[in-house]
């Protein structure tokens, strides 16, 4: 079969699981609309986790970031990784020990106050949004180069899919539909990289591979990388600290993904999914196990697609250049300009730019020419792609332009000239993980709308029909606004979602620890911190990567600037706690009871009535 008839394939075998799930799985009550009926299993409910957890991010772009990175690349790894260790170690048992149903419902209960509960809603709007944009990013990626069809249509056929298990099945049917979307995944990801790995260096184990020696000339795959780019004129790939990413950069965009992912909404609400606090540990560490299958994997693919890239399109003749490339260029996720001398030069921006002096001093192209390069150049960067900042991230013939880094794995399999089958495979994951996440974006975006501004606050009376009526239409306005935002994504995935997770940093995590492990913290100081914290980062991200404001704050890049919206939430909070007054003796009271070991008693949940 060809490549397109697989990709039908596997994408309608498994988009037709997902919508048969969410039929046997469709809810008509609020508790099982939002958190499962609370009785997911623990080792079902860590692969769920891990397929919302791990987006088109973690799948598509994560080892492309770490590809063309090089060493600095490791902090997603880093960052994403040990967020989830601080979530299900830190704050996880606690919140489910509360109940409920979603972080907004802490925030409003913890500091007894309706506006609190709405600038939470704000907040988790305003971060769902900003990671749901990714996610139907990834999603018209696929579609538009293994169905062939346009980005905004595979956006729209995606938009579909999710709407219809979301309203069907609410986190009973997302549930379920991402258990199999994690073996959907994770099977898509770790096939390539076992048989690029075998195909390479002769062991099947990517990790050892990255680290062991190529078949071809018994060079070691790490070294022949350093040298490639020595020649090239790129930096280290396996040197730290270069270009843009100084330890500051790198310290802050670490911790920020760590923070941001303990104050994730659609991540925490997995955790009221479950049976007890006992399953809710036990289910963060399946998810744990199953993330570190993808995560452990990704830097060997990463190494493998660098290495595939420079080997394949280095020096090459437009009539020898690899089908993979042609097949990504109809795509206008890659572009190539050529100088006249119709070969592809793949070199750092150092190099590139003394080439193209080289070539504007030769006077080999007239300046109509080199103007509409220029002009070609521009249309690319309108279109969503990136020159690059460091001598690693540019891919050229002028210095001037390079692959969208949302393509390396979903390319690889095809620069290793892999098996049409494997291609496929690799496209349904994609898909997957893109969804997975999408759905569990919108149904945090649904609650927080649903139960926690049109029930708790606005008509705390509604019927149990009447709730899930509004929710199953918030998700239906929430949907048209992801795919719009993936028809006119703010950045490449991996860059969107890092916004996503400073945000998150700056505005929730404070004040979940704080509501955890304070009883002294009250509602005006808890608020203040929250507003303070996600107003500067948005205002610095929107800034810098819109208006062209500079980035003054020490350097750091919008991607890092969540950590300082996190001390700023800190600093503010704590500042004006001792000029407020204490929670009541109730919230006092529930804290201690979420404190308390598992069977010694319930926690005691306040109910805030509407204000006025």
């Amino acid at each position: 079969m060809t490549l397109k008839l697989w990709t039908f394939l596997f994408v309608g075998v498994t988009f037709a699981g997902y919508l048969v799930i969410a039929w046997m799985s469709r809810v008509r009550d609020t508790t099982g609309f939002y958190v499962a009926g609370r009785g997911v299993p623990a080792a079902a409910n860590g692969r769920a986790t891990a397929a919302d957890w791990m987006s088109a991010a973690s799948f598509i772009s994560m080892a492309g970031l770490v590809s063309t990175m090089g060493y600095a690349g490791g902090m997603y790894l880093m960052g994403w990784t040990g967020g989830y260790v601080l979530l299900a170690l830190l704050l996880a048992p606690y919140l489910r020990k509360f109940g409920h149903y979603t972080v907004p419902d802490f925030v409003g209960d913890r500091y007894e106050s309706n506006f609190a509960r709405l600038v939470a809603v704000v907040c988790a709007i305003f971060v769902s949004f900003t990671y749901v944009a990714g996610q139907m990013r990834g999603v018209g990626i696929v579609f538009s180069r293994f169905l062939e069809v346009d980005v905004n249509v595979g956006v729209a056929i995606g938009m579909a899919i999710v709407f219809t298990y979301a309203t069907l099945g609410g986190m009973k049917g997302i549930t379920w539909t991402q258990v199999v979307q994690y073996w959907v995944l994770i099977t898509a990801f770790l096939i390539p990289a076992i048989a690029i790995s075998f195909k390479l260096t002769g062991n099947p184990v990517p990790q050892i591979g990255m680290g062991g020696r190529l078949l071809e000339d018994g060079a070691s795959l790490l070294g022949k990388l350093d040298q490639l780019h020595a020649e090239l004129g790129f930096a280290s790939y396996t040197e730290p600290f270069t270009g843009g990413w100084n330890k500051l950069n790198v310290f802050c965009v670490t911790l920020a993904l760590m923070a941001g992912t303990a104050g994730l909404p659609h991540v925490i609400v997995r955790f009221y999914t479950v049976k007890s606090v006992r399953a809710a540990r036990w289910s963060a560490f399946w998810a744990l196990f199953f993330i570190a299958l993808l995560y452990l994997t990704a830097p060997a693919t990463a190494a493998f697609a660098r290495y595939y890239m420079i080997q394949s399109l280095h020096g090459q003749a437009r009539a020898d250049l690899p089908t993979w490339f042609e097949s990504w260029e109809r795509t206008g996720l890659i572009l190539w300009l050529d100088d006249g001398d119709d070969r592809v030069a793949y070199h750092g921006a150092a190099a590139g730019a003394e080439a193209r002096n080289e070539i504007f001093r030769s006077g080999k192209l007239s300046s109509s020419e080199l103007g509409a390069i220029r002009v070609q150049h521009q249309e690319w960067l309108d279109s969503g792609g990136s020159a690059g900042s460091d001598g690693r991230e540019t891919m050229t013939e002028l210095g001037l332009s390079g692959p969208d880094r949302d393509i390396i794995v979903l390319a690889t399999p095809e620069m290793a000239e892999l098996a049409d089958w494997i291609i496929a495979l690799v496209a349904a994951g994609g898909l997957a993980a893109a969804l997975s996440t999408a759905s569990g974006l919108l149904l945090v975006i649904s609650s927080s709308v649903a139960h926690d501004l049109y029930y708790r606050i606005i008509n705390p009376r509604a019927s149990e029909g009447r709730r899930l009526l509004v929710g199953r239409v918030v998700i239906g306005f929430a949907v048209v606004v992801a795919g719009l935002l993936g028809i006119f994504p703010p950045g490449f995935v991996s860059q969107v979602v890092a916004f996503a997770f400073g945000l998150a940093a700056a505005s929730f995590f404070p004040a979940i620890v704080l509501g955890i492990f304070s009883k002294r913290i009250g509602t005006v100081p808890a608020v203040s911190g929250m507003i303070c914290g996600i107003g500067f980062t948005a205002s610095y991200i929107i800034g810098s990567v819109y208006l062209g404001m500079p980035d003054w704050c020490f350097g750091i890049g919008p991607q890092g600037i969540g950590t300082i919206g996190m001390l700023i939430n800190f600093a503010v909070t704590l500042s004006l706690t001792p000029m407020t007054s204490a929670p009541s003796e109730s919230v006092r009271r529930m804290i201690d009871s979420i404190h308390e070991p598992e069977g010694a008693g319930p926690a005691v949940v306040i109910e805030v009535a509407p204000e006025g």
